[in-house]
């Protein structure tokens, strides 16, 4: 059977947008858990957020004269569920006025026991929270591993991502379609994506996400992206 269709509908990034516009700082924030730290990764330069620095940066500065060089920070801290992320957002995330934040969650809450419910509400809460200041906020869903796979109803996590988002009308990085699309289309194997612990993403997992996720979010700011990394 085909994997799923991994296109968000595009919704927009209106705050994002206009700071390219007036040429303004770009700060984008990556929170999430260890896929979004880059355990997995061969080094700092090599996560997701650093790939994604470098391609939104060279897509802006080729694309679009005089836009500015796009800001980093990552706020990823491995083993986080909604809770853990709940208690740090004003300190990791709001405090540094973003622009755009990439909210990445989801994959721990089956492993900790957070209700279905509970990270449903957690979710809900932070996007408000992090709207509320003027950011634009974009979500990204479970990766696709046999240790989640294993869990019985982690699916149930991804599915309420997606329902929230779609009722409040926020972008999602799909990554857990990304992955098996990519599986289909012969670009990556499943032990090339994912690392020997069956959880955590490669090297070459985290570079095909970057490159998604800068066309993504640049086709979602109105901007037509240049050609992604080889």
């Amino acid at each position: 059977m085909a994997p799923p269709a991994a296109v968000t509908v595009a919704t927009g990034l209106p705050r994002l947008a206009a700071r390219l516009a007036e040429g303004g700082e770009v700060r984008i924030v990556a929170f999430g858990s260890s896929s979004t730290e880059g355990i997995g990764a061969s080094s700092p330069a090599s996560t997701y957020p650093a790939l994604l620095q470098r391609d939104l940066s060279e897509s802006l500065r080729l694309g679009v004269a005089g836009r500015p060089a796009v800001t980093m920070i990552n706020r990823g801290k491995g083993g986080d569920d909604a809770e853990a992320m709940a208690r740090r957002l004003q300190r990791d995330v709001l405090a540094e006025r973003p622009t755009l934040v990439i909210w990445q969650t989801g994959s721990n809450d089956p492993m900790t026991g957070v209700s279905v419910e509970r990270f449903a509400k957690l979710t809900r809460d932070g996007v408000a929270a992090i709207r509320s200041t003027g950011a634009d906020v974009v979500l990204m869903d479970q990766q696709w591993c046999r240790r989640l796979s294993g869990i019985d109803g982690a699916e149930r996590y991804g599915a309420a991502l997606h329902a929230l988002a779609e009722e409040l009308g926020v972008p999602v990085i799909r990554r857990h379609a990304l992955m098996q699309t990519w599986v289909a289309k012969g670009l990556l194997t499943p032990t090339q994506m994912i690392g020997p612990d069956g959880l955590h993403m490669t090297d070459a997992g985290y570079d095909r996400l970057a490159k998604a996720a800068s066309v993504q979010i640049l086709t979602q700011a109105g901007l037509a992206p240049t050609a992604p990394r080889p």
